[in-house]
């Protein structure tokens, strides 16, 4: 049998709650969507919902407890406050597992950062690693991601996100973490920041959490790299720095593109050097791997086994998944950029599509949350579209209209209000042999347009071809 991830015992010292009966989960959810069989319910209450309202959803799904602060017939553990108990669990979690911790943010980069750890480190320790799943690097998915985490994991991975001042700060000191990365910094939650530099000293934040003897890894090639080295200073033992050029302590000796559109990448690592194949396309994920590799190898993990599942990796949904659709008598590619977007991953991202072959479409939806900036961070897009070759750019959400109108007359232009309207255009506009990457802000919605094109046979029978 799986050993008990919590016993109802163990709930009930970590929350200060009082089981009704005895129980074991072997899982941990608070969405009663996302319940599975053993899994633990947290009836979470909020201004629009209460999860007590699931409880009996939860246990047919099969549910073997749950943690309440209203009556229920159910095994589970009564608190005063679910949410307090949440952060508890997370806690208690923490403090049993006696591994290593790494923490991971950033502007851009965090999430494929932390899921390219995840598989290098995964690669020496099979089975012994542990992270936050899909985006959860909140208030609510960092304690859980910590409560999911199995008694005898060997290293810790958590990505933890914010928008505003003094969020990282209360997450850091919840993981405590060994080790504390930021990817980069760029323009993203601007309207909720004076300017870069105050994001730089927010995602600085995460070296508070650092436990004694910690190290902290930065970008090298940033323009705010020393203002992160000085928050890192009162925090850490030690301070690693990585980047693509010569000065940082993990660096690219050269990084060149393959025909099969990533990289091969030579890194030097302190006194060693290492070659590898990195299987995502661009430069930010040469950088990503970067500091992937200054995490392993403080960590005391493999380097080569590293190396060998950065080159196996594959793309995620929504960030950079690259895909084949069948289109008429052929193929397209889709690369799937449709989870977030800010100007740098924007700039990014159409570097990626510059290097692919065949007609290039670019299909962006609006960038949010960039404050009295977004006119202009949105009109500046139009210099990498235009240096990205692209001959259709279909641009999604009000916001855009400064893109449209900077790139009116240079480039072909559609501009529609969502992305329902949008998949209806491009479904008229793709054919065999193009190129089309899909990004924006994860409210725009363009990850069902990417679901859309998907389903080749409707763009295949409205072109009139076949299947």
């Amino acid at each position: 049998m799986m050993r008990p991830l919590w016993t109802a015992t163990e709930l009930a010292a970590a929350t200060s709650g009082t089981a009704s009966t005895d129980f074991a989960v072997t899982g941990v959810a608070f969405d009663s969507r996302e319940v599975g069989p053993g899994d633990l319910f947290i009836a979470l209450t909020g201004d629009s919902t209460d999860g007590h309202r699931f409880l009996d959803q939860a246990f047919a799904q099969g549910a073997a407890g749950a943690i309440v602060s209203a009556d229920t017939p159910h095994p589970h553990v009564r608190v005063a406050d679910t949410f307090a108990a949440l952060n508890d669990l997370g806690r208690a979690a923490r403090a049993r597992m006696s591994g290593a911790v790494i923490g991971v943010t950033g502007s851009v980069g965090k999430t494929s950062a932390k899921e390219a750890l995840f598989a290098a480190l995964d690669r020496s320790l099979t089975g012994a690693v542990h992270r936050s799943v899909k985006s959860y690097n909140n208030h609510t998915g960092v304690p859980l991601s910590l409560a999911r985490m199995p008694r005898d994991t060997k290293v810790g991975v958590f990505e933890m996100g914010m928008n505003h001042a003094g969020e990282l700060s209360q997450l850091t000191r919840l993981v405590r973490p060994h080790i504390a990365i930021v990817t980069a910094i760029a323009p993203a939650h601007t309207e909720f920041f004076a300017d870069e530099s105050a994001i730089a000293d927010a995602k600085g934040e995460i070296f508070q959490g650092l436990e004694p003897g910690g190290v902290a890894i930065v970008p090298y090639d940033s323009p705010h790299r020393d203002r992160l080295m000085a928050a890192a200073a009162p925090c850490a033992a030690r301070t690693v720095t990585f980047g693509l050029t010569k000065g940082a302590d993990v660096h690219a000796v050269e990084a060149m593109r393959l025909p099969s559109g990533g990289s091969f990448v030579t890194a030097k690592v302190g006194a060693r050097e290492l070659s590898f194949t990195l299987s995502q396309p661009g430069m930010h994920w040469v950088s990503n791997a970067l500091a992937v590799l200054a995490a392993v190898d403080t960590a005391g993990a493999d380097l080569a086994r590293a190396g060998l599942a950065l080159a196996e990796m594959g793309g995620l949904a929504g960030r950079g998944l690259r895909r084949t659709t069948r289109v008429g008598e052929g193929e397209m590619l889709v690369i799937d950029e449709s989870y977030n977007a800010n100007p740098a991953s924007m700039r990014a991202t159409l570097a990626v599509l510059a290097e692919e072959p065949g007609r290039h479409v670019a299909v962006l939806g609006e960038m949010r949350e960039l404050g009295d900036d977004s006119t202009a961070y949105h009109a500046a897009l139009a210099e990498p579209i235009l240096a990205a070759r692209v001959e259709t750019a279909l641009l999604v959400g009000e916001a855009m209209a400064p893109l449209a109108q900077a790139l009116e007359g240079r480039v072909d232009i559609m501009h529609v209000p969502d992305a329902a309207t949008a998949l209806d255009r491009l479904k008229n506009l793709v054919r065999a042999g193009d190129a089309v990457l899909v990004k924006g802000s994860n409210g725009v919605g363009l990850s069902r347009l990417v679901a859309g094109l998907e389903a080749g046979v409707a763009i295949a029978d409205r072109m009139g071809g076949g299947t």
